[in-house]
């Protein structure tokens, strides 16, 4: 059994450690990826984990951005979110009211906008065929709660 004096250099250890356990964890916080590792729809089927991080490492699919995000093709700041274009329901705000505020006339002739849920399925699912690697089954990506 530990003395009182031990004790009390016992607890005032803790406490000194679990302040600079503290200090350094406000002083140092972790960096925010430039990209989302992981991203929840919501959507009425059920929502949707997408793991960002599993799609473009090497040690996973080893995608590029580009594989997925196909406009424009200029560099990797210009990337956008499906549903920057893709709408589910009406315009919201910031996003852009048609194609042509950011695609010229003849890059948009005779092409039909699909909804964002419509991109997604195509995309993924195709790509999930292609390669044979990922879900095509509706629940393996679709949890209802």
């Amino acid at each position: 059994m530990l003395s009182e004096k031990q004790l009390k250099i016992v607890y005032g250890l803790i406490i000194y450690l679990l302040f600079v356990g503290v200090l350094c964890y406000a002083a140092f916080p972790e960096k925010s990826p430039d990209e989302p590792v992981r991203m929840m729809f919501k959507v009425a089927a059920g929502k949707v984990l997408f793991d960002h991080k599993a799609h473009t490492s090497e040690l996973k699919y080893g995608l590029s951005c580009y594989d997925c995000h196909h406009h424009p093709m200029d560099d990797d700041s210009s990337l956008v979110a499906c549903g920057d274009c893709h709408h589910t329901t009406e315009k919201a705000d910031g996003l852009p009211e048609n194609c042509l505020e950011c695609h010229d006339a003849d890059e948009v002739e005779d092409t039909e906008m699909l909804k964002r849920s419509d991109a997604f399925h195509d995309q993924c699912i195709n790509c999930h065929q292609d390669f044979e690697a990922g879900p095509v089954a509706c629940a393996a990506c679709h949890v209802v709660l």
